[in-house]
């Protein structure tokens, strides 16, 4: 699909800049909406991510900037594609690659004890890709969780997508802002240090191959003070059927 960076023009509630219809709500946030769309020419289906300016403050700002810069720059199998930008006077609009089978951690829950390992393997693999080939071009994405990470069911593939909290960094500096999901976010973050960028995104797959294999979260209790006393002491069981291999 051949398509400019960005476009400015008018913004319509059933209509963007004459380019697709808007069908369906598929999620929302603080601040946008996800919306099911299809290209008028072309037929196709796209998600776009409809953000409403009057409602940034200048943190949000900052981090949609970081999004947008990032999922520009990184263009992998495994990464959900950002098509095109349309700003107008009081909206923006992601054009976004559609997934047909949502997301990681609904089909998690639907195996209570886990993925086997085979089927696991082969997820994490694809999740580690596109990790992999982010950190190379100096992009942390800083919220890893399987909600995060959505299925393209013809494809036969998962991909990476929220890139809200990503973050071009310098490998000869360290971050300082919190963020993230705290189920799974890694101890330096939580205790508010600077923080090495890769690092936490690695804590992080650590947790997403925990649940693959054991069909939970390794820290995850009934409220947050003792899920964040649990992280920080590292304090886990791997459940009896995960094979010793994978434990390895």
């Amino acid at each position: 699909m051949q398509r400019s960076a960005s476009r400015t023009g008018p913004g319509y509630d059933g209509k963007i800049a004459g380019l697709y219809d808007l069908e369906a709500t598929l999620g929302r946030g603080h601040f946008a909406v996800v919306k099911l769309a299809k290209h008028v020419f072309t037929g196709e289906k796209v998600a776009v991510k409809v953000i409403d300016k009057s409602k940034l403050d200048e943190v949000s700002k900052a981090h949609l900037f970081q999004e947008v810069r990032c999922m520009k720059l990184v263009q992998h199998p495994n990464v959900v594609r950002l098509y095109e930008v349309i700003d107008t006077q009081t909206k923006l609009y992601l054009v976004l690659e559609l997934a047909d089978g949502g997301d990681l951690y609904d089909y998690i829950m639907r195996h209570d004890a886990g993925l086997s390992e085979p089927f696991a393997k082969e997820y994490f693999r694809q999740i580690v890709r596109a990790i992999s080939y982010c950190h190379k071009l100096h992009v942390a994405h800083r919220d890893l969780k399987p909600e995060n990470v959505v299925f393209f069911e013809k494809l036969g593939v998962v991909k990476l997508t929220d890139f809200g909290f990503s973050k071009k960094f310098n490998p000869c500096q360290k971050l300082e802002t919190s963020c993230g999901s705290l189920a799974y976010s890694a101890p330096e973050i939580l205790l508010g240090d600077s923080y090495d960028a890769p690092a936490v995104d690695v804590w992080s797959l650590g947790v997403i191959l925990f649940m693959l294999v054991a069909g939970q979260a390794p820290f995850q209790e009934a409220n947050d003070s003792e899920t964040l006393t649990m992280i920080m002491d590292c304090k886990y069981t791997v459940p009896s059927h995960v094979s010793m291999s994978c434990k390895r």
